[in-house]
């Protein structure tokens, strides 16, 4: 049937703020692509962005900034029992308010009219789709007429819920520019508003970054780091000094201002403790922030002590 037309003016539409589950990486009522390789720790990332939510914190800190809330977690490759569940809860989530819809009759898609009807019930922060390319129905993923219909219509569940819709996907190994390495049609890099690409930092196989690739409702955020070990344990890290380039390639720059400060912090320290004073000071003459030596101080556990009145850093033994 022919719709009828119906046009309006901006002048009717009221203009409104982007609100954030997590400003300015997770935008509400919008879609976040998170994307990376196989194993580096995205859907971990996604389950503690979960948690902070049930639990009512902050993404990525610890202030709590609203009421806890509902979260629906859709996962194809672990198991709700023996991986999703028992991770969730090392993480401190609070299970009663995570959803899953029920697959064992129909699978889910996109387009899928029961992810409204199940964001609605719930009423539901954040639905997260892990990974991407199992909930298409059978659709092209390299097609653009097969994957455009799907991410619109999710994306219009997303604005007309406000919750914000997190789906995680898997990068190529072809390399090149970011946009081009998500596996699928670029398409799902376009309908995303924020894409946070997540790897391993050069640095340390146990810490990861999270680099905000593309944001069209906000400038840039900074890089965020996080720590996975083996133990699938997970802390927050705060703000990291990496580029998109060094992360993909592995390759760090011959010397970042995270790396001066370690090695500062290493040479000064190895021998004996050293005014705090002391330290603050050369690291000022070397371009190092504050920031970023108390960041090399957390990640190399350098201690403050007092002694006659002053305090001085040394490295744990």
């Amino acid at each position: 049937m022919k719709a009828n037309l119906k046009l309006l003016t901006l002048e009717e539409i009221q203009a409104e703020a982007v609100q954030w589950l997590w400003e300015p990486y997770i935008a509400l009522g919008k879609i976040t692509l998170v994307q990376g390789d196989g194993g580096i720790g995205k859907s971990t990332m996604a389950r503690a962005i979960a948690a902070a939510v049930t639990r009512g914190e902050e993404v990525g800190g610890t202030g709590v900034y609203a009421p806890p809330a509902s979260v629906i977690y859709q996962s194809a490759e672990d198991g709700y029992a023996d991986v999703v569940k028992p991770q969730l809860m090392k993480l401190g989530a609070d299970c009663s308010r995570v959803r899953v819809i029920d697959e064992s009759e129909r699978g889910l898609t996109l387009s899928d009219e029961r992810i409204e009807e199940a964001i609605v019930k719930a009423g539901a922060r954040l639905f997260i789709l892990d990974p991407l390319q199992a909930y298409l129905g059978g659709s092209d993923f390299h097609s653009v007429n097969g994957i455009r219909p799907l991410m619109k219509s999710l994306s219009a569940v997303a604005e007309r819920t406000g919750c914000a819709v997190v789906i995680i996907g898997h990068l190529n190994k072809k390399g090149g520019q970011a946009q081009y390495r998500g596996l699928g049609s670029i398409d799902i890099y376009a309908a995303a508003r924020s894409v946070l690409t997540v790897g391993k930092l050069p640095l340390d196989d146990s810490m990861r970054a999270i680099i905000h690739s593309k944001s069209n409702l906000a400038p840039l955020g900074a890089p965020q780091a996080f720590g996975l070990d083996q133990n699938g344990d997970f802390c927050w890290l705060g703000d990291c000094e990496i580029t998109l380039d060094e992360m993909l390639s592995g390759k760090p720059k011959a010397e970042n201002q995270f790396s001066k400060a370690v090695k500062l912090l290493e040479l000064a320290l190895a021998v004996q403790p050293v005014a705090a004073v002391e330290i603050m000071r050369r690291a000022e003459e070397q371009g190092i922030s504050p920031k970023t030596l108390n960041r090399a101080k957390s990640a190399l556990g350098v201690q403050s002590i007092r002694k006659n009145g002053q305090w001085f850093w040394v490295l744990p033994i």
